[in-house]
């Protein structure tokens, strides 16, 4: 369990403490539950029945509701979800389909203290809230707190690396961001206008993550298992070019378009290595050029042969595989490429209502906070 001890006289940790007082009540009622678990997803048959279940189950006698947010799925995630008591929301344009916008979309529509973070393809394991709300109710500094993410099996080269390389954001104690999944204090999420970015395709909870650093907040890992996740399968190129269609590519420049001119930008370029990275490959393009036009002759064939392969080189030290060294090598050559792209983005505001339809309300009083317009059906449809 983390301890505040002598923290209690740092300044951030007193903005924080009494920002907190506010959410950090101990009692459900009707109108506000313990925790909102929002799940997102997109075409998630084969795994979104044991993330509700275990969702359902995790909420206990905590108090709460789980929300799905779906993306537009043309497989039968929301007719199975319908099997159970929740809350179904869908988007109602596929062009708003987003990283950023899924999160966002069940927050619209959520009312518990504390909000739960998962995607369609995990299970949430049944100890973790309780540990999480207690660590929170302890460290009133704290706006979130996530646990040991499990990935089940390395089915590519993608997941390979991810499995090997180190992460100071996967050990216990305080991070930058919670990825995957998190548990957060609601008032101070209100604080700052939304949860994630709807513009984002990638990279929000580090997002997230940024805007509460620099509004005085911490994020913190403990030692519990929070979820599985089941990852993509088939081809890391596939992947790849998966990543590509559905613009998650293009998240590193939309992270830094978003906290252009923000608090929280030098706080997004000191600690996200991955805009330095493309930095790096832009500059590798630049020699590439002007290594022909500096020198001549064998000078600048040798000199444009180097540079070509430096990178590969690079990778084959760092992964001691030439499979992981061209995948790798490849990767960032499309990152690079779709972070430049998303850097021009057209924006929308993130606090903005995001157009989308109740498919499913168990819960019928018209006094809950955002709902309006429902039918008999128990359907609505929000502009």
């Amino acid at each position: 369990m983390l301890q505040t001890g002598d923290r209690r006289t740092d300044e951030a940790h007193t903005r924080g403490a009494d920002r907190a007082r506010a959410g950090c009540g101990q009692t459900a009622t009707p109108q506000r539950p313990m925790v909102s678990v929002i799940i997102k997803a997109l075409n998630e048959e084969r795994h979104i029945a044991l993330a509700i279940e275990s969702s359902l189950a995790a909420l206990g006698t905590i108090g709460g509701e789980v929300i799905l947010a779906d993306a537009g799925s043309t497989d039968r995630t929301v007719e199975i979800a319908r099997r159970y008591p929740i809350v179904i929301v869908r988007l109602n344009r596929t062009e708003d389909r987003s990283c950023g916008a899924g999160a966002q979309l069940g927050f619209q529509y959520s009312r518990g203290q504390y909000l739960l973070l998962i995607d369609g393809d995990m299970r949430l394991y049944p100890d973790f809230l309780s540990a999480a709300l207690e660590t929170l109710r302890q460290n009133p500094d704290l706006a979130g707190v996530g646990g040991a993410v499990f990935e089940h099996g390395v089915v590519n080269e993608e997941y390979e690396q991810r499995s090997k390389r180190y992460d100071p954001d996967r050990r216990v104690g305080f991070v930058t961001r919670l990825n995957s999944s998190g548990l957060y204090r609601r008032s101070a999420i209100e604080a700052l206008g939304y949860l994630t970015d709807r513009n984002l395709h990638g990279a929000e909870e580090f997002d997230l993550g940024a805007r509460l650093h620099a509004a005085g907040w911490k994020l913190a890992k403990i030692d519990r298992p929070a979820v599985d996740h089941h990852p993509h399968m088939g081809s890391a190129y596939r992947l790849l070019l998966r990543r590509v269609s559905n613009k998650n590519a293009f998240a590193i420049g939309e992270l830094v378009r978003a906290a252009a001119g923000r608090r929280h930008f030098w706080f997004v370029i000191a600690r996200d290595h991955q805009a330095f990275l493309c930095l790096l490959v832009t500059g590798w393009w630049v020699s590439l050029v002007l290594a022909p036009l500096a020198l001549n002759g064998w000078r600048a064939a040798f000199a444009a042969g180097a540079l070509l392969l430096l990178p590969f080189a690079a990778m084959w030290l760092r992964w001691r595989s030439v499979r992981l060294a061209l995948y790798s090598v490849s990767a960032w050559n499309i990152f690079t490429l779709c972070s430049w792209l998303g850097l021009w983005r057209a924006r929308k505001s993130p606090t903005c209502w995001i157009d989308s339809t109740v498919v499913q309300a168990p819960r019928r009083d018209d006094s809950q906070p955002g709902w309006h317009a429902r039918d008999p059906g128990g359907a609505a449809s929000h502009p």
